[in-house]
């Protein structure tokens, strides 16, 4: 059989069918190609894009041996090296991949070894990437940025073919995507061949410009990509509502008009298998996962946040795949492609504040080919219903949040350039036109480029004497030397995630670490105060520094802790249509009173679903 046969043989085993879309960017891919792949949620992704590899790799299996290699020679396997990486936001989303990837080679009878390189990853998983014992890696933008940091990292990376970013909206619109951009011409300065880039989302708008930041500008030409963009759009059927109290809504949410919103997400969710309840805060997760314990049975509902330790979130997702959950209430930490099996329902708990974000949470029902995405959006008060409303129009109209990318971030260069150096001697002019080469920072002047490296090189004075003097720079030569501790400083400093505050929480005896909370809240708590975290109750015993130890409060009432700064803000498009609907209803008041305004709402925005008392 040909690769192409026997790749179509396993979807086939799996009850599958290629799709046109998949074949297409099969297609581009062995022609060279890189591309940009938009489809909605659920559509299969992944099989598109490793599809390309995958088919590599068996035809040069296939391939008869060269002229003059004994036929013996010629079947001795290779050193192993990397070929494909694979690059995701999420450190959680890449032991996704990972699981993903790992199936196809082993039936297809690839001998590949997959490997992960994240925060997360094993000593043993750090060690394989680092000396290159890999032919695939899921990374991460930092850890990928901490690989090229080292000289066995760069060793390892030298014979990369194909760079794969899953999710890349969730980076474009970022000071983590400039840092990528840098991190991928760098990498392009070290591997001898063009790499192939391709990009996947089902979220990503305009499409031109997220293709010209996959690229790089060496590969624009009068604005326009040297890049395969295969869209198919992000419309698909979908089913999706409002849910309203009983009463009608203010300016601020009752307790009760809560209690029936919670008690009508319990109703819906006693009508399905498994339910995910999207909030925008970890103190309103922690909230809504009690309120709705108390109705459904605690053990059948849990919390999904940021802020719970790795094995608890993990242990969450297992227990809704294997559908031992009712619910699993969660912020953005489960919005991405997370393996967390089939779930029958969405509902939104407030309004989520953009499109793109809607769109991402609704996918996370119906979550396979064919499958139709059932959401129910329930708003707080009266200024979110319109909110929501004009969401949903939005959504029939087919709209999306724009991406918009940071131009030519500082700090982001800054970390880059000394990491580079770090890495050996560079030219300055070799080093600017390698920054150019990003198409963050395709119009930066080279006035700015001098002032940073600059300001690198001269450092600051204090009382202690000069600080944060990274290099030395030859102004004759124009060559630019990493100093003494410049390495340790890039690879322990880089990235653009923020750092917080937060206090570990370890419970007692176990010396477990059970999550974080906010500084703010640890201080202003005092030993013997009960709080909920996951949906259990647990009692301070004392607050050191930066770390709070408790012990299990046995389902004491519990306050919500609180954690600061994390709402979203509203999506200028979403704000757009908020206007929009705004515009129109006072126009049909005008024109034929509140009777034409409510029957054109009722006609242009669809029946509006309540919630039972």
């Amino acid at each position: 059989m040909t690769p192409r046969q026997r790749l179509q043989a396993w979807f086939a085993r799996q009850g599958w069918k290629p799709l046109a879309f998949q074949r297409e960017v099969w297609r581009r891919y062995l022609a060279g190609e890189s591309g940009l792949l938009h489809t909605p949620t659920g559509s299969g992704k992944t099989l598109a894009a490793f599809g390309g590899p995958l088919l590599e790799a068996m035809q040069e299996a296939q391939a008869p041996p060269e002229a003059g290699v004994p036929r013996r020679r010629a079947r001795r396997p290779s050193p192993r090296t990397l070929k494909v990486l694979w690059i995701t936001p999420l450190r959680a989303l890449a032991s996704d991949t990972l699981r993903a990837l790992s199936e196809p080679c082993a039936a297809l009878g690839l001998d590949w070894q997959i490997g992960l390189r994240t925060g997360d990853a094993s000593a043993r998983d750090k060690r394989l990437a680092r000396d290159g014992r890999l032919d695939v890696l899921v990374t991460t933008p930092e850890s990928l940025y901490v690989l090229m940091g080292s000289a066995s990292g760069r060793e390892s990376l030298r014979h990369v073919r194909t760079v794969i970013v899953d999710e890349i909206h969730a980076l474009v619109a970022g000071k983590r995507g400039s840092h990528l951009a840098l991190t991928l011409e760098r990498l392009q300065a070290l591997v001898a061949a063009p790499l192939v880039r391709v990009g996947l989302s089902a979220t990503q708008k305009p499409i031109d410009a997220v293709a010209r930041f996959l690229v790089g500008t060496a590969n624009v030409r009068a604005g326009v990509p040297d890049c395969a963009i295969v869209d198919i759009g992000y419309a698909r059927p979908r089913d999706l509502a409002l849910g309203l109290p009983a009463s009608p809504l203010i300016a601020v949410m009752s307790t009760d008009q809560w209690m029936q919103v919670y008690a009508e997400v319990a109703r819906l969710a006693g009508a399905h298998r498994t339910t995910l309840v999207f909030v925008n805060t970890r103190r309103m997760a922690e909230r809504a996962t009690r309120h709705l314990g108390e109705l459904l049975g605690k053990e059948r509902v849990a919390a999904h946040h940021g802020s719970l330790a790795r094995d608890a979130r993990l242990l969450a997702e297992r227990r809704l795949k294997a559908g031992e959950l009712t619910v699993l209430v969660a912020t953005a930490s489960l919005e991405l492609g997370l393996d967390i099996g089939d779930v029958d329902l969405v509902c939104q708990l407030g309004s989520p504040r953009s499109i793109a974000t809607f769109l991402q949470r609704a996918g996370r029902s119906g979550h396979a080919v064919g499958g139709t995405p059932k959401a129910r959006l329930f708003p707080s008060s009266r200024d979110e219903l319109v909110e929501c409303a004009a969401l949903l129009d939005s959504v029939r109209r087919g709209e999306m949040d724009a991406l918009r990318m940071p131009q030519a971030p500082i700090d982001v260069l800054a970390q880059q350039i000394v990491a580079e150096a770090a890495c050996g001697d560079c030219e300055e002019d070799a080093l600017y036109a390698l920054v150019r080469r990003a198409w963050p920072y395709a119009q930066l002047p080279r006035e700015r480029f001098d002032a940073v490296v600059r300001m690198l090189a001269d450092g600051f004075s204090t009382r202690l004497g000069q600080r944060a003097s990274y290099l030395h720079r030859d102004a004759v030569h124009r060559r630019l030397h990493a100093r003494r501790g410049a390495r340790m400083t890039a690879l322990t400093s880089g990235g653009t995630i923020p750092e917080t505050g937060d206090y570990t929480v370890v419970l007692e005896p176990q010396s477990e670490n059970i999550g974080t909370v906010n500084e703010d809240f640890a201080v202003e708590s005092l030993a013997g105060d009960v709080f909920q975290l996951g949906n259990a109750s647990y009692r301070i015993l004392r607050v050191e520094q930066g770390r709070m130890r408790v012990e299990d409060a046995r389902g004491a009432p519990p306050n919500i802790p609180f954690w600061i700064g994390e709402a979203p803000g509203r999506s200028d498009e979403l704000s757009a249509s908020v206007s929009r609907l705004r515009t129109d209803v006072a126009a049909k008041l005008r024109e034929g009173g509140e009777a034409a305004a409510r029957a054109w709402l009722v006609q242009a925005l669809g029946q509006i679903g309540r919630a039972s008392c």
